[in-house]
C-alpha cells in the first residue's frame, strides 16, 4: 500500500508507540487521526510534529472500550478527512495483579481496553474500509500475551487474545483485500514500562534480553509501518523483543 494521501486512524496515538506509530505513516505520506482519552502536552506534541511533516492530523478524544465512543471515532474520522484507509490500534495500559489478587471489574477491565475496543473499532471501521477494496489494520498485543510472566494475569490473557482476533479477520477480511496484522513489543522504553526498579531493568537487560537493551517506540513502528505497506502480509503476529521471547535459558 502506498501511503500518499490514505487516512490512518491510530488509537493510543498521543504517546509512546502509537506516537511514534502516528509520525511514521506521517512520514510516509498518510494523514493521521491520533486518538487519545486526554488533550495533553504529549498529544499536542505529536499533532505538530505530524504537522510539521506536511501532512493534516487531527486529535480526537474518545475511551475506544465504550462502544459508542469506539463509533464516534470512527465515524468522525471519515467525517473531518473524508475516508479510512489504515487502522492501527494501540490503546492500552497496565492490569496488574495475580490471579487470586486482582477483582472482577478489573478482569473485565483488561478486556474491555485490550480486546473489545478492537471488537467495536472494527465493527465500526468495516463498512469504510471494505468499498475501496485496499485497507491493512495492525493491532499491538504484547510479548506478556505470549510468554507467562507473574504478577498480571488479565493482561497477559487479554493480550494472548489479539494476535488470534487478527487471524480472525485476516481470514474473514481477505476477500475484500483488507489485511491484518499483529504486532507483539517486548520491554520497550514507554511510561508503560517506566515503573520498573533498577534491579528489574537489570534483570532484563543481563539476563532476560539476548541483546541486552531496550527497545524503542520508533522500532516498534517501523515494523507497524511495514506491515501497513506491505501488500503481501496477513494474519501474522511479528515480535519486537531483542530476542527476549526466544530464550529457553
Amino acid at each position: 500500500m502506498k501511503l500518499e494521501g490514505k487516512i490512518a486512524l491510530v488509537t493510543g496515538g498521543t504517546k509512546g508507540i502509537g506516537a511514534a506509530t502516528a509520525l511514521a505513516l506521517a512520514q510516509a505520506g498518510a494523514d493521521v487521526i491520533i486518538n487519545g482519552r486526554r488533550d495533553d502536552a504529549s498529544a499536542e506534541a505529536t499533532k505538530h510534529g505530524i504537522e510539521a511533516l506536511g501532512r493534516r492530523c487531527e486529535l480526537i478524544l474518545a475511551d475506544c472500550a465504550k462502544p459508542a465512543e469506539a463509533t464516534r471515532l470512527v465515524e468522525e474520522t471519515v467525517r473531518r478527512f473524508g475516508g479510512l484507509d489504515v487502522m492501527v490500534h494501540s490503546a492500552g495500559g497496565p492490569v496488574n495483579g495475580r490471579l487470586c489478587e486482582i477483582t472482577p471489574e478489573q478482569w473485565h477491565g483488561a478486556f474491555d481496553t485490550h480486546v473489545h475496543a478492537i471488537f467495536y473499532l472494527c465493527r465500526a471501521a468495516i463498512p469504510h474500509l471494505r468499498p475501496k477494496r485496499e485497507g491493512a489494520v495492525v493491532l499491538v498485543s504484547s510479548t506478556a500475551g505470549i510468554r507467562g510472566v507473574v504478577t498480571n494475569v488479565a493482561y497477559q490473557v487479554a493480550k494472548g487474545a489479539i494476535p488470534q482476533f487478527a487471524r480472525a479477520l485476516a481470514r474473514e477480511w481477505a476477500d475484500d483485500n483488507i489485511r491484518v496484522n499483529c504486532v507483539a513489543p517486548g520491554v520497550v522504553r514507554t511510561e508503560f514500562h517506566a515503573a520498573m526498579t533498577d534491579a528489574q531493568r537489570t534483570l532484563n537487560l543481563e539476563h532476560r534480553i539476548p541483546l541486552h537493551s531496550e527497545g524503542t517506540p520508533e522500532q516498534v513502528a517501523s515494523v507497524i509501518l511495514e506491515l501497513v505497506k506491505n501488500d503481501y502480509i496477513t494474519g501474522e503476529t511479528f515480535t519486537i523483543d531483542g530476542g527476549l521471547t526466544m530464550r529457553i535459558a
